[in-house]
Formats: C-alpha cells, sequence, structure tokens
C-alpha cells in the first residue's frame, strides 16, 4: 500500500499569483497538492463564482484544474518545470458545484529528453468522473529550470520529518 504525502508549495507567497496554486491570488483556485507513488491530487470545493451553467462547473475552470495538477506532476514526479504543449480535456459529465469537493489526479505517463506525457481525471463530489486529460508538457532541463524559472528542486516540495 502506497503512503500518501502532502506536497508543499515552496514559491515566495508575496510573488507566486499564479491563477491555480498561489496562496495570495484572492480569484485563484489556491490548490494544494498530496502524492502517493504513483500519482499526484488535489481536492478543491469549487465556489458558485466559477459556474458555467447555473450549479455546474465553467468548462474552462475544468480544463484549468486539470492542467494544473498535470503541471505540479511535472514538479514531483518528473522533478524539473515545463509549459504545456498541448491539453486535450475530454468533459464526460457535468460537475455539479452543489456535490462538493472535487479531485483531480494526474500521474506521469512518460518522460522523454523534452517532454513528458501525463494523463489526468477529474472526480466530482460523489466520486464520480467527471472530465480527463491528456497533457503534453514542454520541460526544461533540470539546470535551466532552477535557473530561470524558479524551480527548486524536487526536494523543495517535501515537508521534513518531524522526529
Amino acid at each position: 500500500m502506497s503512503k500518501t504525502r502532502k506536497i508543499k508549495n515552496p514559491f515566495d507567497a508575496d510573488q507566486n499569483m499564479c491563477f491555480g496554486c498561489g496562496p495570495g491570488n484572492k480569484a485563484g483556485l489556491k490548490l494544494k497538492f498530496e502524492e502517493d507513488d504513483d500519482k499526484l491530487r488535489a481536492s478543491w470545493d469549487p465556489d458558485p463564482n466559477f459556474q458555467g451553467y447555473i450549479n455546474v462547473l465553467h468548462g474552462g475552470i475544468i480544463a484549468t484544474l486539470l492542467d494544473e495538477v498535470g503541471a505540479w506532476c511535472i514538479y514531483i514526479k518528473a522533478g524539473t518545470s515545463g509549459v504545456t504543449s498541448s491539453l486535450t480535456v475530454r468533459y464526460l459529465k457535468p460537475v455539479h458545484i452543489s456535490k462538493g469537493m472535487v479531485t483531480v489526479e494526474a500521474r506521469l505517463v512518460e518522460k522523454r529528453e523534452k517532454n513528458a506525457l501525463i494523463t489526468a481525471v477529474l472526480l466530482d463530489g460523489e466520486g464520480k468522473l467527471c472530465a480527463e486529460a491528456d497533457l503534453d508538457y514542454f520541460i526544461y532541463p533540470e539546470k535551466i529550470a532552477r535557473g530561470r524559472y524558479y524551480y527548486p528542486g524536487k526536494e523543495a516540495f517535501y515537508y521534513s520529518e518531524q522526529v
């Protein structure tokens, strides 16, 4: 059985205004992540401000959630940073806001020299599969990711063990 580990957001909270994970972005999603051996996950309570149709989460927000969990999968599972080259979302069922917390999960399928392939899913508050995505990320060599793109290194995403 795999162990679940909480992931730390190591980016400067005063400067990280990322819509997906920035803790200081008032309009943002403020996602927090955890991992197990093969996937990365985040749970998020959808706010009615993010609806399209009444009580239905906007499709653009669904795509953002899937893209963000994919990006963090690159940080943690691929050990570098990157940018989205392509995101193909399949919307399977409406995500009803009234069903509560949604969960997004991402798995690293393959890491190549210049790109990484990821699959991601979104489950509604009842655990039903509502959307899935295939993502292709252009990835930077770790040295460039650290030097130019503020990637702090994989170890920075983990809390130190408390003894």
